[in-house]
């Protein structure tokens, strides 16, 4: 299958060999150097996914993800040159699905791309003919095959990891998912970060659902062990 990916970084040899080794995989993929054309790209293009470097001309890269992701729930890659925590948490913050840091091995980075371009095909080709279209609890609704997600009728704007976040834990409510499960499950594969991934992701989540995040209604804390529904 054909993916369609934003390579977006300043530094033209990086772009370059992003580029040559996806399209090994053939994998269509399409450059930009900065981030305002990044941005007009992904208004005026449908991608599978994106890869966005943190540090751009015009326009940085979380800039450009947090406006994305008040249009679009395309799956981001942020890419960071520094290693600091607080770096990797911003990325998640804005609205990213994962990140990675520079240097990296482009094994990593196309493995990490694979990842969830597969969940996302699943989304839409492995659906049991048993399963519902919809899930709905307590004024929450959860749409399949639009993957929206509803609050008392008014549409929460959840991230592709938010979403499957939410999803997981509306169809086993009442399980308790250590944060490893969720990384596992979630990402797909073995994530290099930590558990702090997983409970900014939550906490964004809960941010969007919960009329009182601090008091939730859906998602709850099992202190030490992890997350559940219920």
């Amino acid at each position: 299958m054909g993916y369609k990916i934003l390579v977006v970084d300043d530094e033209k040899l990086i772009v370059k060999g992003i580029k040559f080794s996806l399209e090994q995989d053939s994998m269509e993929v399409t450059a930009a150097y900065d981030g305002e054309d990044a941005l007009n790209l992904i208004k005026s293009q449908e991608f599978d996914l994106v890869v966005l470097d943190v540090m751009l001309p015009k326009m940085d890269g979380l800039e450009v993800c947090q406006q994305t992701r008040e249009f679009s729930q395309v799956p981001i890659i942020m890419v960071t040159a520094k290693g600091e925590d607080m770096d990797k948490i911003m990325g998640l913050e804005y609205g990213a699905d994962d990140y990675i840091v520079k240097p990296f091995n482009i094994l990593e980075l196309k493995a990490r791309i694979k990842a969830i371009l597969r969940r996302s095909v699943r989304k839409i080709e492995v659906k049991e003919p048993v399963k519902k279209n919809v899930l709905e609890f307590r004024g929450l609704r959860l749409e399949f095959d639009s993957r929206r997600v509803f609050i008392e009728g008014k549409e929460a704007n959840l991230t592709a990891k938010e979403f499957d976040l939410l999803e997981l834990f509306m169809e086993n409510p009442g399980k308790v998912y250590s944060r490893d499960n969720l990384l596992d499950m979630v990402w797909g594969y073995e994530y290099p970060g930590d558990a702090r991934t997983v409970d900014v992701h939550v906490r964004r989540l809960r941010e969007k659902i919960e009329a009182k995040p601090s008091d939730p209604r859906y998602i709850f804390t099992k202190w030490g062990v992890g997350y559940y529904f219920g």
